[in-house]
């Protein structure tokens, strides 16, 4: 496991980006720019905020701490006019603005691009939506599971004796993620570059997802045809697929170039393929999929998964394993090149997720801090008095909301009083939600080196408290240890399987 690193310096370190999203496409966007450096503000409701944290595993918001890591909280009412208020002061000190809401929707609350240009002429304004700003769709709903559907995307996937396909994640929100935060490089490109003023970035799911598909719609005009859904074969290459080894493990085979699928063919004994001319070229080998793939099909389910695949890597055949999530974070790849990494969690223990991507040589990305708390900034958003105001809200939401979990939300309000210079109450706070917290087996290490009790880290009181939160840690886990040789509580399995 390795650490938060707070204090790296990273490329896109003075950015702000005040991220008013929900759920997954904007929080991608966000995510990319948090990656390499941008401070990331989550702007959330205050009383159940970014609905991505109610995607929960075993009711823990696994989503969240992925997609929301790198970030900060702050929590305003936007239906109240101070809380809009302090959205105006924020988008002053912006370079990037992102939300998606329906369109229509920023500019009934007095908040379009217009106005948010008009405090911030360089702002950079990014509006997510399902279908677009414009067009006969725009104030449709529109979701990434009915832009895969209409985009033709699903209607490529699966079988043809059986209905398409939808991916089982959220594919569209995350294309068009990445589209959206390169967008937004390109502007802020223009404005560093030729002095250029801010300009709205209009990013549907639509779009982005139906770019992916290539040239389907030449293809139709030339063709008139709608081209069956193969499975995973591929209507333009062959031999392309997934096929079954004699211990019930798949593997991959891409042979896309003449000289790979040669080389296949000599791998699997069967050299003769290569003059045949049903299979000498790769439009022969598409039109006669069926014999083309049976050999290979063959060879492959009479060995096993190691067995094939030192076969084809001795002949340089492009094959890998299909794997499940276990098998890939055991592969020695994977773990060599710290694809995944783990990093402390105070209610996992130790959460892991995958690695900033890409890896720049020079100006790397870091994960720098955990996924935050509901509204963990309280008083980012303005000056004393907004943030003892929204103080309050935050606690009464709190007492008003018991389910989310009383003691991490306690925390924030520890921290909220901490900042507020409340010194002996934010101790009391924290050591009563110390005292409430279901899990704290790793609290005493976060809270220890949390910045925010940088002025009182030597006060006797607060090193107590510190102790104290240690010592129940080390009773909790000495607890799950007996709950767990006694099978009432599951074995924590290892990171990854073979």
């Amino acid at each position: 496991m390795r650490p938060f690193r707070p204090d790296a310096k990273c490329p896109l370190d003075g950015i702000r980006v005040l991220d008013l999203s929900r759920l997954v496409a904007g929080n991608m966007v966000s995510l990319q720019l948090a990656d390499f450096g941008a401070e990331v503000i989550k702007i959330e409701d205050p009383r159940k905020g970014d609905p991505l944290r109610d995607w929960r595993t075993n009711n823990i918001s696994v989503h969240w701490k992925v997609y929301a890591r790198n970030k900060k909280s702050v929590t305003l009412n936007m239906r109240a006019p101070e809380g809009l208020d302090l959205l105006r002061k924020l988008v002053a000190t912006a370079q990037v603005f992102i939300e998606n809401f329906r369109p229509g929707t920023l500019e009934e609350m007095g908040i379009g691009p217009d106005t948010l240009l008009d405090i911030n002429p360089k702002l950079i304004i990014v509006r997510v939506s399902g279908w677009g700003q414009d067009g006969p769709y725009r104030l449709k709903p529109g979701f990434g599971s009915l832009v895969e559907g209409m985009s033709g995307f699903a209607a490529k996937n699966g079988f043809a004796d059986r209905p398409p396909v939808l991916p089982p994640l959220a594919l569209a929100d995350m294309i068009a993620g990445l589209y959206g935060a390169n967008a937004v490089l390109v502007a802020l490109r223009e404005i560093e570059q030729h002095g250029g003023n801010g300009q709205v970035i209009d990013l549907p799911l639509l779009d982005p997802i139906f770019s992916i598909l290539g040239p389907e719609a030449a293809i139709y005009q030339l063709t008139q045809k709608i081209e069956p859904r193969v499975g995973s074969r591929s209507n333009n290459t062959a031999p392309r697929n997934v096929y079954e080894t004699s211990d019930g493990r798949f593997i991959s085979i891409s042979a896309s170039m003449q000289s790979m699928a040669e080389r296949l063919y000599r791998a699997i004994g069967r050299a003769d393929m290569i003059d045949d001319p049903r299979f000498r070229t790769n439009t022969d080998r598409v039109r006669n999929i069926d014999e083309c793939e049976r050999p290979l099909a063959e060879f492959i389910k009479a060995r096993t998964l190691a067995e094939a695949l030192a076969a084809f890597e001795a002949a340089e055949v492009t094959a890998a394993p299909v794997y499940d999530i276990g098998q890939f974070i055991g592969d020695p790849h994977v773990q060599a090149r710290a694809i995944v990494t783990e990093l402390p969690d105070e209610e996992m223990g130790a959460v892991p997720m995958h690695a900033v991507v890409p890896r720049l040589s020079g100006t790397p990305g870091e994960i720098r801090t955990a996924a935050p708390a509901l509204g963990h900034l309280l008083l980012a958003a303005g000056n004393r008095a907004a943030g003892e105001r929204l103080l309050a809200q935050t606690v009464q939401w709190i007492d008003d909301h018991p389910r989310y979990g009383l003691s991490g939300l306690a925390r924030v309000r520890a921290e909220a009083l901490m900042l507020l210079g409340q010194r002996s109450q934010a101790l009391s706070d924290l050591k009563a939600a110390i005292d409430t917290a279901h899990d704290i087996r790793h609290w005493w290490y976060l809270v220890d080196r949390d910045p925010v009790w940088a002025a009182v880290h030597d006060d006797p009181r607060f090193r107590e408290i510190v102790a104290h939160c240690r010592a129940a840690a080390q009773v909790q886990r000495e607890k799950l240890d007996v709950l767990r040789r006694a099978g009432v509580v599951p074995q924590r399995p290892p990171l990854g399987r073979a």
